[in-house]
């Protein structure tokens, strides 16, 4: 579905962002992957997803930092040429309640989560608007939708990155780039792994279809959002999330 494309993904190296890019990779997509840090986890999962016959390669780079953004995004380019679709996935949490929050808590999470993806976009829209094409993929939640008690912040961040996915939709519509957002419900990543079997089960519980779900089913709309049979698709957040937000 993606044989000839190349896709930059951030968070690439683990959870959501790894099974994105492997199942691009495997669909024939050449992958660059942006983490903050080199580690042997991450060069482990690098090879393994060259195993696939693909190219495929690591760039350290901090997405709040908007000179290294734009010095990563000059050398992602310089390496793979023309680049097709970018996937913003790099996030984090600081879980809290809001007069519990620090300062750094607060602002990690918005320069991560929310100002880190203008920040990608910004460096990758002139080579989509160049060459009239391109695909861009934010990972929301529906915590961005909903809200969550203990997540303000982490909210908040992602509420922006659904009203920056509809505004980057309006603008760039005309230059044949489109821009949608995945919105994911409780997923077993990293980030999960730290509620007890006891508050998994209670969530579980309460989501219709049963169980937390999987980094392969954020994957599968992703792949299908970048393929050409979302040509028609932009400005949309679709969630992942067993049907939590119903």
């Amino acid at each position: 579905m993606l044989r000839g494309k190349t896709a930059v993904i951030t968070g690439g190296t683990r959870g959501i962002g790894l099974a994105i890019a492997r199942c691009f990779a495997e669909n024939g997509a050449d992958v660059a992957l942006i983490a903050t840090r080199r580690s042997e986890s991450a060069e482990a999962n690098v090879t393994e997803l060259a195993s696939t016959g693909r190219r495929v390669k690591l760039y350290v780079c901090d997405v709040r930092d908007n000179a290294a953004v734009e010095r990563t995004t000059a050398e992602i380019a310089e390496d793979f040429g023309r680049i097709d679709i970018l996937v913003n996935n790099a996030g984090i949490t600081r879980d809290g309640l809001l007069p519990g929050l620090g300062e750094a808590d607060i602002n990690d999470v918005i320069d991560v989560n929310l100002k880190g993806t203008i920040w990608v976009t910004k460096a990758f829209l002139r080579g989509f608007v160049k060459q009239r094409a391109g695909v861009i993929i934010n990972l929301s939640s529906v915590v961005g939708l909903m809200g969550n008690s203990g997540q303000t912040n982490y909210a908040a961040s992602k509420a922006g990155v659904i009203g920056f996915t509809k505004s980057v939709a309006k603008e760039y519509g005309r230059r044949n780039v489109r821009c949608n957002a995945i919105a994911p419900g409780y997923i077993a990543t990293d980030m999960t792994a730290a509620l007890s079997e006891e508050a998994t089960e209670q969530i579980a519980k309460q989501l219709p279809l049963g169980r937390l779900g999987k980094p392969e089913d954020v994957a599968a709309l992703a792949l299908f959002l970048a393929s050409d049979l979302a040509s028609y698709i932009t400005g949309e957040v679709i969630a992942v999330d067993g049907g939590m937000y119903v």
